[in-house]
Formats: C-alpha cells, structure tokens, sequence
C-alpha cells in the first residue's frame, strides 16, 4: 500500500499532472482539468532541470524567485513527476522566459499536493522582471505510474526568431533539394528578414548548417547583397556548438525597424551535405559501415535509440545527463545536423543489449561521441528503461510532395499515389508488404506503418489515375518508394483501383525481440515417442520423413529450447486478423491467431538448410511484464492476444512445437536460427533485430549453443563468421 505523502503526490500528479507539447518538448504532463500544467525550460539544461514554468489561463509563464526556498522546489517537482527536488536556482539561471510571471513571493510547506495551496501574491500579481526567474533541479527518479515525454528542445523566443531558411543564391540552384547554399533568411511576427554579416564566422555557419541537417561547412568570402533588405539581427557570436542560432550571442533591431549593415551585407552559408542526401543516387548508399554509433526503432531518418559499438557488440547509452550537446554529436556523427531533440526515459523503446556509456558530457564539437567525457556503466547505475535518444536535423527533401494517399477515413490511411516523371498514378499491390508500407508512410510524415493494403476497392476511387510504379520491393530504411527496387516499365497482375496498394499508418509500433541468452541456457535433445506426437505431425511439426515412420511406434528427436519474446516498442504487438478469423485446432484445442509467428531453422555453415520448425501463435499472450506494466491480453476463454509493450511472451520448451525435428541430421557442426515475424505480416518499428543466431554442435547425442545473439547486435565484422547465413529471405530447405 501507499503511505502518506506517497499518496498524496500520486493524488497531485493526477489531479494537477503536468504535459509537453512538441513544439517546446519540456518536461510536462496533461493536467486533468486543463487549468494548470508545468514543464521546464531554458537552455542549455538537462531533462530533471530547468526554468519552472506554469500554463494558467490559457498562456505560459513563469515563477519569481522572491522569498522562493527548496520546499517550494520539492512541490513543483512533484507536479513534474519527480519524488523530490535537489535545488533550486534564482536570477534566470535558465535564461528569462517570456509571457506573464504568474505566481511570486510564493511560500510552501514541501507536503502541499498543489502549488495552488501555497502561500503567494495570487495569480500574475507579480512585481518582479523575467530576470528574476526562478529554476529548480530535480532529482532524476520518477514517482511510481508517472509516464513524461522526455523530451529536450531548444525553447526558441518565438518573438524574436520563428524559422530559419536558405534562399539560393542564384536561380539555377533553385528547385533543387536539399538547398545547401544560400542567403540566411530569419522569419519574425512581421515577415522575413537577414542577419548582417559583419563579424560573420564559419562557427556561426557551422550552427546554421547544422541546423538546416548538415554536418559541417564550407568557408564563404562575404557576399553583400545588393537588394533592399532588412536587417534584424547583427553581431552574432556563437562557439560553433551550438543547437540553434538563439542559442548564440546577438544583437536585435526593434521591431518595425532596421539597422544598417555597414560594410557588409546578408550572411551566406555553404553547407556540406551527409553521404544521404547527397545529389542523385548517391543519397541510397549506406551510412559508414564502420560508423561506432547507430540509431535505432525510429520511423524517420534521423531519429532512434542511440546505440555504441564496443569489443564488436552493440550497446546503449543511459539517458543520465543526456543534452543537446551530446545528442548534437551523434547525429553529426552520422552525417546529419544538429539534434532538433535529445530524448530520455525508452522514447525510442528499449535496447537489449549492454549499457556501455552514462553521464555523457560532450562539448559539442567532438568527433565521436566516445571522444566525449563519460562514465563505464554499472549494472546498478541504468536499466535499458533509462535509454538515450536522438532526433536529428536532416535537410529539407520534398519527399512528401510526390506521394499522397486518398480515399480513406482519416489522413493517416488511404490509397498510395505517387509522381513519377510528373504524372500521379496508383501502386501496383502485388507483394506489397509491410516494410513497402513502412517506407510510404515515412515518406508520407506520418511515421509508422500499422497495415499495409493490398485490395483498396472500399476506398473512393472517382479521382483514380493509371498505375505508374509496379514491382517495388523494399528492405525497409529507404526515404522513398521510387528508392526501393521497382520495375523499370509498369507490369501489374490484378491492374485497377481495388488491387492498388494502400496504407495505414500510426504514430507508434510494435518491436519483438528474442531472449538470445535464455535459448542457450535451454537447449536440450529429446527422444519423443511417436504416440504423444499425433497433435504435432497434425500441425507438420515434424519432419517429412515423420510420414513413412511406423506409427505409434518408435521416437523422433527434437532439438528443444525455450524462447520469450519481448515487445521493446511503443505498441502493443497484436495479430494481424481479428478474432472472428482465428482457426481453431481441436487436437490441441487452441486458435491459431497467425499462420505463421516464428521460424526455427538448422544450418549448416555454408548456409544450406538442413532441419526446420515453426510455431503457429496459437497464443500470444503477456506471460510477465516489467514493473508498473500491467498484462492486457490471455489466450484461456477465448481471450484477446497480443503481446504489451514492456511485456514477453514466453514459450516454455515443453510445449509442442516448440523444437526442430533433427531426426534426420547428422552429427556436426551448425547455425540454429529463430526468426520472429517473418513474414512481416505484423508492422514493427525494427524488423533488423528480429533474427537471432547461434553456433551448435551436436555430437548426435548431445547438443550445445554459443554466440547466441540478435542479428544486428554484433558489428559487421563480427558478424561474417555467419556471412553465408542467407538472411530472411530464404526458408527453403536445400
């Protein structure tokens, strides 16, 4: 049970919770009468700091730090979600905020369950300046149920500067994507404006650039403009690290006005571009194969888990003094600009792996984010709830522009058109899968696939145009559906509107992985008589040669293991049909809620197929779940089954199925491989990690596994020791 003043902030956090939106990405929760939320702000910080500010009466502001004391802390950070605060901090430490000071010469008690209970002058009545905004830090360890976003933003002064832009410098550059050179054009309440160039430095280029979603910069003489310009912004200083040009030192016109710009004219940047957005095709290659870092389970370019590679094995970094700095570096590292978001807490879903770095403290111009200061991760210090993420800046394609999908319920669903060679045109929807569906929905914006569409005749089809793109075939990581294989001249079975591909697509996905250690810890071989493997030969688990066996006579030997599959996403895994579909088998006296959920295979070690198994889920359901994680679904009574995000699925090794028969296999040497989802029939966030692989040796009595691990969690090198491993393309036996 709940004690005291546990309860009592369990009680504030619902009745005052605090929210964050997007756009500003601090600390914050959704109140549940809309009248009060808090988040933190300010820059630089980190995720449990911040300048405290309130949303009262339908607008933001902020907290004087008159008569302010650690008991009031304590109570701000308990209406962010925190157990307690560590400090505080006074004089706009933050930087000052804008809007109305909402509450000043506030005094509390520390037990409060609101601020509102609270000694203070009373909303906005308030004789302090935003210098005088006061901050709190918090400590880093959330109240029990409490679920935040997680998310460091730059906070932008929307008063001052809205958006940045490149305008090229001559009409032959425009129209061309991305725009990597150009005037810097800064939009303000009343329209476009320049910066003058006047002590312009490649350090401030190198802040553009990264904010535009590139890496680095050219050096550019000065170019005066010879137009009629307004400058807004002059004397700007910046140490090249930062994440945003209002990060840097700089001097504003008033508005309505301008400075001259003496002896100059508008600054230009030149950026250079990361190898995939280069011009042509070059933007299909592949990041740097060697790269150390990786990003991990997001939707779009330039955004996931961040992952490190140490001693050949891929690992995470815990989330603990994560910034925008750190973040900044990573997708830098990766030929993309500077972080637009440095996320905490699993945003991106959970790694598996090791934890290697913590408490990552980077300058911001370092090469790798290893270079930076860090902290060996202790099994005590961080848990893969605690994961860093990224989302970075990447250039301005236009991708969105030569795709679009009509005819659905909602703009999130529909039939896929696309422009090629300027005529808009259906997709032909012969073995459109999901991850064909994953790349138009990124395409799209509008992040994950839930369902890919292969029969659109429900959907309006008044407006239907030809087909214009047959045969595409897509691994999944491209930026566009014209990226993928596709044929070079329209070739369709089943032509017309109601067989055009189609999608559906989420804000969230699933992600199952395997327990590679659990399936080598419990290996084993067993010698089953053929009377208890009636129900098993009725479902073809069993070999063919089980056929011509002298039933109810006699053995067959199965290769055994345990597997749980865990769902690390941010959706919950759930069968493709629904229940009125399922098939129910007598013999076992269960439904079948896919034909096919995993794939276990014996190869030898050139690749050629020598055993296999499957296993039909015929019921997936939450067997644990982390702490706080309640189970939703339960296959008895004919129940609902899914997997829960943060839950597993375990399949013990006793139950039927669950094995290769390896009657037929001779003593020596293998690679088993158990692929989940392997026909992509479900949508996930990362399909890269749903193979596991293992070195066994089998003496024709006995049987052992090692070097059991996810197919994407050893680094390219490592992994050739399993090069003539063919991948889930193949699944014939030779």
């Amino acid at each position: 049970m709940m004690r005291g003043g546990l309860w009592d902030m369990v009680i504030a956090m619902v009745l005052f919770g605090v929210w964050l939106p997007s756009c500003f990405s601090q600390t914050t929760s959704p109140s549940q009468d809309g009248k009060i939320k808090f988040r933190l702000a300010g820059y630089p910080r980190k995720h449990n700091e911040g300048r405290v500010e309130v949303f009262y009466n339908g607008e933001w502001g902020t907290i004087c730090d008159d008569d302010f004391t650690l008991a009031n802390a304590h109570v701000l950070c308990h209406h962010l979600g925190f157990v307690e605060a560590l400090s505080w901090s006074h004089s706009a430490k933050y930087g000052p905020g804008t809007g109305k000071i909402w509450l000043d010469n506030v005094m509390c008690g520390g037990s409060e369950n609101s601020i509102e209970k609270c000694v203070s002058r009373g909303w906005g009545n308030s004789d302090c300046t935003h210098q005088e905004d006061a901050g709190v830090v918090c400590k880093d360890e959330r109240l029990p149920g409490f679920a935040d976003s997680n998310i460091i933003e730059m906070q932008v002064n929307e008063n001052r500067m809205k958006n940045i832009r490149l305008r090229p410098l001559s009409g032959a550059h425009v129209g061309r994507m991305p725009v990597t050179e150009g005037v810097i054009e800064v939009k303000f309440k009343e329209g476009w404006g320049h910066i003058c160039n006047t002590g312009w430095t490649t350090k401030n280029s190198r802040v553009v650039c990264g904010m535009m979603g590139f890496p680095s910069q050219r050096t550019m003489g000065k170019k005066p403009s010879s137009l009629q310009t307004v400058y807004r912004i002059h004397s700007v200083a910046c140490t090249g690290n930062e994440a945003h040009l209002s990060a840097c030192s700089m001097e504003f016109s008033k508005a309505n006005s301008s400075a001259s710009c003496p002896d100059g004219g508008a600054a230009v940047v030149s950026c250079v571009p990361g190898p995939l957005f280069t011009q042509g095709r070059a933007r299909r290659f592949k990041l740097n194969p060697m790269s150390q870092v990786r990003l991990k389970g997001g939707a779009k370019t330039g955004e996931g888990r961040v992952e490190v590679l140490k001693e050949s094995e891929w690992g995470t970094v815990c989330d603990d003094h994560w910034n925008l700095q750190s973040a900044s570096v990573v997708c830098r590292e990766l030929g993309f600009g500077t972080a637009k978001e440095a996320l905490t807490g699993a945003k991106m879903g959970q790694g598996m792996g090791p934890i290697y770095m913590n408490e990552v403290q980077c300058r911001g111009d370092e090469k790798s984010l290893w270079d930076c200061p860090h902290k060996n991760i202790t099994a005590k210090d961080c848990k893969h709830m605690e994961d860093a993420s990224v989302i970075c800046n990447i250039p301005y394609m236009g991708f969105e522009k030569s795709i679009r999908i009509v005819g659905g319920r909602t703009d999130h669903e529909g039939r896929v058109e696309v422009q090629v060679k300027s005529r808009w045109g259906t997709v032909c929807s012969d073995n459109w899968t999901t991850r064909e569906a994953m790349v138009a929905c990124r395409q799209l914006g509008l992040r994950y696939c839930l369902h890919a569409i292969t029969e659109t005749w429900y959907w309006d089809s008044s407006n239907v145009t030809e087909m214009v793109l047959s045969g595409v075939k897509c691994k999944g990581d491209e930026m566009t559906l014209t990226d993928c294989q596709h044929h070079s001249v329209v070739s369709c079975k089943r032509a017309g509107a109601q067989f055009s591909a189609g999608v559906i697509c989420s804000d969230t996905a699933s992600d199952l992985v395997l327990n590679a250690p659990l399936v080598e810890q419990t290996v084993y071989i067993e010698d089953r008589p053929l009377h208890l493997l009636y129900c098993a030969a009725e479902e073809n688990c069993l070999a063919k040669s089980a056929a011509q066996a002298n039933w109810p006579y006699g053995h067959r030997r199965l290769l055994r293991f345990s597997s749980v599959i865990h769902n690390i996403g941010k959706a919950d895994f759930r069968p493709r049909l629904g229940r009125h579909s399922w098939v129910w088998h007598e013999c076992h006296r269960h439904y079948h809620s896919m034909d096919i959920f995993t794939y276990y295979d014996l190869l030898s070690l050139n690749g050629t197929k020598v055993a296999d198994g499957h296993k039909a889920s015929f019921c997936l359901e939450d067997t644990e779940c982390h702490e706080g994680v309640s189970k939703q679904y339960e296959c008895a009574n004919f129940g609902e089954q899914g997997i829960t995000v943060g839950c597993w699925d375990l399949y013990r090794h006793d139950i039927d199925c669950q094995w290769i028969d390896i009657t037929d296999v001779k003593p020596g040497n293998y690679i088993l491989q158990v692929i989940i989802n392997p026909n992509f029939e479900v949508a996930e966030s990362d399909f890269t990690n749903n193979a596991m692989r293992c070195y066994c040796k089998y003496d024709g009595n006995r049987v052992w596994l090692h070097k059991c691990h996810l197919g994407d969690s050893f680094s390219e090198e490592a992994e050739k020791e399993f090069e003539h491993y063919p991948g889930q393309l193949n699944n014939k036996i030779s």
